[in-house]
């Protein structure tokens, strides 16, 4: 009788370039769902603070008589709060240990700043023609086109914050100058006092 050799299923080999392929095709994906994620180190907390400097600096510049000086009280609170808001976004991010060097952080980053330095030349321009009293409104409607561009990369509440500035600096643009400090007071203060406690609560801090 003849004997049967039993058939074997040869083992297969695994092609190197099958496994460069799929290591490619595990770091696109990798990419690709970070691209898409959202950064949520943005500090509630931090905006609070930043809310609460601004509000200082609301009742300051409503007591000083001249226009000038206004101008000044909120240009120290404008250099004072990125610091504040910049030291609780990396704090809150190292406690979660959750990269700032990610693809939603950088577009949050490259789409906010672009209307802040507009913000910032077009303070010189308006000061030096004389147009002081705009400035106040074209603060807000820029802080506001700034936060809902970046905002689109962050948490829902983000950009909803951002078009109620951009509100409150359309009725700024359109009111009596002595409305300005309080409308800022208003924008810069109470909703980032408002929005932010309700991303602390929502979003770890």
């Amino acid at each position: 009788m003849t004997s049967v050799t039993p058939l074997r299923r040869p083992e297969a080999v695994e092609s190197p370039a099958l496994h460069a392929r799929a290591m490619d095709n595990l770091a696109f994906i990798r990419d690709t769902m970070e691209a898409a994620g959202s950064f949520t180190a943005v500090s509630g907390w931090g905006m609070v603070a930043v809310g609460c400097i601004a509000l200082v600096a609301a009742v300051g510049a409503i007591l000083e008589q001249d226009i000038g000086g206004s101008l000044l009280i909120w240009l120290a609170a404008a250099a004072t709060a990125p610091f504040v808001s910049l030291w609780a976004i990396v704090r809150k991010a190292r406690g979660a240990k959750m990269p700032l060097i990610t693809g939603p952080a950088r577009k949050f980053v490259l789409s906010f700043s672009p209307p802040m330095f507009v913000g910032a030349l077009l303070t010189v321009f308006l000061y030096r023609a004389g147009l002081g009293s705009a400035i106040p409104g074209m603060w807000l409607l820029l802080y506001g086109t700034a936060v809902v561009a970046g905002g689109a990369f962050s948490v829902r509440v983000v950009p909803i914050m951002g078009f109620c500035f951009m509100l409150i600096g359309t009725i700024a643009l359109f009111s009596p100058p002595l409305w300005a400090d309080a409308l800022m007071g208003l924008g810069f203060g109470g909703l980032h006092i408002a929005f932010g406690i309700s991303i602390a609560r929502r979003h770890g801090g």
